[in-house]
């Protein structure tokens, strides 16, 4: 009976001490995933998760804030981008109007008439196929630029913005249409503003 009594104490003993260690390790490890985030919390410089902590961001809030903001009303943005961007490329308009449909048209004169002046600049037309809005004042534009009816520049990327309240040509879009057109004035030497 000794035996069998230091047997059971001897199981005894051993099962306490894993099952003992056992459960004091996952309760080490339970407690160490319920404490670190508040941990990190309170270590945490802005005072509890901060902006820039992705736990802190709503659902829903991270993917819109991705989005870029749109005007007021994109589809009369669209519209507006479209009908200007026409106008603009009309060989009819004329250089006034096309001043008040492009970016900074006023300091722009220069460039607008070497565009214009061109032989080929006559028999343009452009011919909206898609506008992105990249911001609430920004928009990429795909146009065609059509050559007396012809396509010349098939999905050509140009940039409309915003300025006195108007969806304007981007200057940069006028600027890399003078360098395509090939313009002797503006190959020799840079234009003003471009």
């Amino acid at each position: 009976m000794v035996v069998g009594s230091d047997l059971r104490r001897g199981t005894r003993t051993r099962g306490r001490g894993p099952r003992a260690a056992g459960r004091g390790t996952a309760f080490a490890a339970a407690l160490l995933l319920i404490l670190a985030p508040a941990v990190a919390a309170c270590s945490d410089d802005g005072g509890g998760g901060g902006a820039s902590s992705p736990s802190a961001t709503p659902p829903g809030q991270a993917a819109t804030s991705a989005l870029p903001s749109l005007p007021a009303d994109p589809t009369a943005a669209k519209k507006e981008i479209a009908e200007n961007w026409e106008k603009f490329f009309d060989p009819k308009t004329s250089l006034e109007d096309k001043q008040a449909l492009l970016e900074n048209g006023d300091r722009m004169a220069p460039v607008l008439r070497a565009f214009s002046g061109d032989r080929r600049g006559g028999q343009v037309r452009a011919r909206v196929e898609k506008t992105e809005f990249t911001s609430a004042t920004q928009a990429t534009v795909t146009y065609t630029l059509l050559l007396n009816g012809a396509t010349a520049l098939p999905n050509a990327s140009g940039t409309s913005v915003v300025q006195d309240g108007t969806w304007k040509v981007s200057v940069r879009t006028l600027c890399a249409l003078v360098q395509l057109s090939g313009n002797a004035s503006a190959s020799q030497s840079p234009l003003p503003g471009c």
